[in-house]
């Protein structure tokens, strides 16, 4: 049996700025899985109209990634742990690249369809990494601070290739999979920033070596779960809004990026704030505050009569976007023990992306029985449930995730 490993302390001389600076770019990426061809989806739909069940297929198109991410991830995790993180983020940037500039080319649904899945393993193995890369790098409020920063720089991310792909998905469908070339100028950076932890036995006496323990279990299930009700409900955003927009009247693909863009510019200042927040109101209290956001966001999205009514409800969500994901992150290195940290990563990262995959196919049959606005407003009533109830966790005595000094 492999000796358990401290990963956080002890690294080879590298450059701290240029490391840090390569992993935020990185983060940008994940971005990108999905979302920057959202407003493609109309176009892609009637590019291939003859197929059957192409309204269902072409939303496959955005999330079909996300399934071969929950597939992958726990996998890279293993991996990772095992062998190492830079091998593995290394060949992911290629895939990356390789796999989302497929759909310039691929002329039929099926072979859209083969790239995303492509894609889909590929970003597994650049988040699990990613997210595994930075428990070992950081710890306690450091790590708070680095995870807000780098979900800024997603947020930031978003705000240009979400906005971006809008304004190119006007000139071809196919031009917001030119935004996945990128991946390409981030390897000579990973190759020359990122090393690999160095691996010491020293301080492990306080941590499971065996596994996680009943407690921990039972905590970690319980995020993995909050996960995937998140994005299921979440990703009704750029999924969804596209078509909801073009129901209203409003059909150029710019504006639902812009719209989407918009929350994603409000994230950046809410996740730059994300440690004062989690120092303030613990991880249940960052949990209430980040649901009630997109809760209260569905709710407007229910309401809206025309576009401004759309942004403003794009931007109170963007409260709860750039808050939440590196709540989950940050939750889930306080739960795994140096040794677990790439397999802990890789659940984290398949529960993320189960419900991205599993948004559009529970969310088009309520849209197709009770409308968009219904469907939103159901959403919103789930998101404000789970609000109270982290809010009731936050409030009661002895809150179970707490680690390396940090409020529950």
């Amino acid at each position: 049996m492999r000796a358990p490993t401290n990963t956080s302390s002890v690294m080879r001389p590298v450059s701290e700025f240029g490391r840090n600076a390569t992993l935020l770019s990185v983060s940008t990426l994940t971005i990108m899985s999905g979302a920057t061809i959202s407003a493609s989806l109309p176009d892609i739909a009637a590019r291939f109209s003859d197929v059957p069940n192409v309204e269902l297929l072409s939303r496959l198109v955005l999330t079909l990634p996300a399934l071969f991410i929950a597939v992958f991830s726990p996998i890279a995790g293993l991996v990772i742990d095992r062998h190492g993180r830079k091998p593995m983020l290394v060949a992911a940037l290629v895939f990356f690249a390789l796999a989302g500039c497929s759909g310039l080319v691929a002329d039929s649904l099926t072979g859209l369809l083969i790239g995303r899945a492509i894609l889909g393993i590929a970003v597994g193995g650049i988040m699990t990494t990613g997210t595994a890369l930075v428990g070992d790098y950081f710890a306690g409020p450091a790590r708070d601070r680095y995870m807000g920063l780098q979900q800024a720089f997603v947020g930031i991310g978003g705000t240009i290739f979400l906005t971006g792909g809008g304004f190119l998905a006007e000139l071809h469908w196919r031009a917001p999979f030119l935004i996945y070339a990128l991946a390409f100028l981030l390897l000579p950076a990973a190759l020359l920033f990122i090393r690999e932890p160095v691996r010491t036995v020293a301080g492990q006496a306080a941590m499971p070596r065996d596994g996680l323990g009943p407690r921990r279990v039972m905590l970690l299930a319980t995020l993995l779960a909050g996960a995937i009700f998140n994005m299921i409900c979440f990703y009704m955003i750029p999924t969804q809004l596209p078509f909801y927009l073009k129901s209203m009247g409003l059909e150029a693909p710019s504006l639902a990026g812009m719209a989407i863009g918009l929350g994603q510019l409000v994230g950046i200042v809410a996740s730059l704030v994300f440690a004062r927040f989690r120092q303030a109101f613990g991880v249940m209290g960052v949990f209430a505050l980040a649901f009630g956001s997109m809760g209260s966001a569905f709710a407007l999205l229910s309401f809206a009569e025309g576009y401004n009514g759309i942004l403003f409800a794009m931007a109170v969500s963007g409260i709860g976007m750039g808050t939440i994901m590196p709540n989950f992150a940050g939750a889930a290195m306080m739960i795994a023990p140096p040794h677990l940290r790439g397999r802990i990563s890789g659940l984290l990262v398949a529960s993320i992306f189960s419900g991205q995959f599993l948004s559009p196919i529970l969310s088009q049959p309520a849209i197709g029985l009770n409308g968009f606005a219904a469907t939103y407003a159901l959403a919103g009533v789930a998101m404000l449930v789970a609000a109270f109830a982290s809010l009731a966790a936050r409030l009661t005595p002895r809150i179970p995730l707490r680690a390396e000094g940090g409020r529950s």
